[in-house]
């Protein structure tokens, strides 16, 4: 997921929590994670056993960092966050270099480092979080500030991201400046507590295991042809907003995911309409540098 939105708009607050309403690790994941830990030189920490990791780099950090790398081999974050979140705060001022080492990984999920005496293999599933500003100023389109950046400066700042990245990401949101006034409203009786939100996070990935055997993020392409089946109808619907919107096949796939995680949710046997329209709307940013 990749969060586009103004300074100040809890872009960061909203990625940290994500770990809070995750399902706590298995066995098997505490113990995988726990082994890369050690490999890397760092203590286990009982407490925290089943939490899910959650990795934070800055964005100076080298693909090496990210990756991994040195003599003989270690993980870099991407492994750390295995089973977990890998956040990247300020997207766009990472290297080129480094976002695209990303790629190959996050289709993978794995990460294989080749050294002259040694070669090693890292596992590397983890979601993928990513928070930016929309201009270098970070006021574009903001309600409330004016921007300050030429379109020239806008555009290279945007570009900093290729489209292959952008495509393996599932979802684009826009994350907006609250209303004035809108945080006093909000009362503890009226919000959803993160236990609440992971009771049905945790419902709805049993539901898609009992169908699948596994979670809809992890689907192959036959797998999604036979779970994820939609109307001749909702077909045509959907091939026409892919083509007028120009996304690639990988894009459609993940559309069709994303929809029947939605329709999940619902309890809802089959993929509808609405469901597709709220897949695409979380696509709506084709090419943030368009």
């Amino acid at each position: 997921m990749l969060m586009i939105g103004p300074p100040g708009t809890g872009k960061t607050m909203l990625a940290s929590r994500l770990s809070t309403i995750l399902p706590e690790l298995t066995d098997e994941e505490a113990l995988e994670t726990a082994a890369i830990s050690s490999i890397s030189g760092k203590k286990i920490n009982l407490n925290s056993w089943k939490n899910r990791p959650f990795r934070s780099p800055h964005h100076t950090a080298s693909s090496v960092a990210l990756v991994g790398g040195s003599s003989p081999p270690r993980p870099g974050e991407i492994s750390l966050a295995h089973n977990g979140i890998l956040f990247l705060d300020e997207l766009p001022e990472f290297g080129r270099n480094v976002l695209e080492a990303l790629r190959e990984p996050m289709e993978s999920k794995c990460v294989t480092i080749s050294r002259a005496a040694y070669q090693a293999k890292f596992p590397a599933n983890f979601q993928f979080i990513a928070a930016m500003n929309p201009c270098p100023c970070g006021n574009l389109g903001s309600n409330s500030k004016e921007c300050r950046c030429t379109a020239e400066q806008i555009q290279r700042y945007q570009t900093r991201i290729s489209g292959p990245l952008l495509d393996r990401i599932d979802m684009h949101i826009e994350v907006s400046n609250l209303p004035r006034g809108i945080l006093t409203k909000v009362t503890n009786a009226s919000s959803e507590t993160s236990s609440m939100i992971k009771a049905r996070v945790s419902s709805v990935r049993s539901i898609q295991i009992l169908r699948s055997n596994k979670i809809n993020a992890f689907l192959s392409v036959k797998e999604i042809e036979k779970y994820c089946a939609i109307s001749d109808e909702n077909k045509n619907f959907l091939e026409n907003a892919i083509e007028r919107m120009g996304f690639s096949a990988r894009v459609y796939h993940r559309i069709l995911k994303i929809a029947r995680t939605i329709a999940d949710l619902e309890n809802a046997s089959e993929i509808g309409k609405t469901h597709l329209a709220e897949s695409l709307s979380y696509r709506k940013i084709k090419k943030i540098n368009s």
